[in-house]
């Protein structure tokens, strides 16, 4: 039975990685990048106007804890 011949598998290999490298740095040139930075976001966004915060709520002691009167 012959032997499998593995001395070209290390440049294999590099050169498959190279070649990933290359391709997803071609892939990211297309991309566009934004950048928002946190006090410019918090400017442009409204305050929310959530249900839950237009109406009292009850707020219950937990089981632990002696009722208070």
């Amino acid at each position: 039975m012959p032997q499998l011949n593995t001395s070209t598998w290390f440049f294999t290999i590099l050169l498959m990685l190279v070649s990933l490298f290359c391709v997803y740095q071609l892939k990211m040139l297309n991309q566009i990048m934004v950048s928002i930075s946190p006090q410019d976001e918090k400017e442009s966004l409204p305050p929310a106007q959530l249900p839950w915060e237009k109406k009292w709520t009850k707020i219950y002691l937990p089981h632990s804890s002696p009722l208070q009167s």
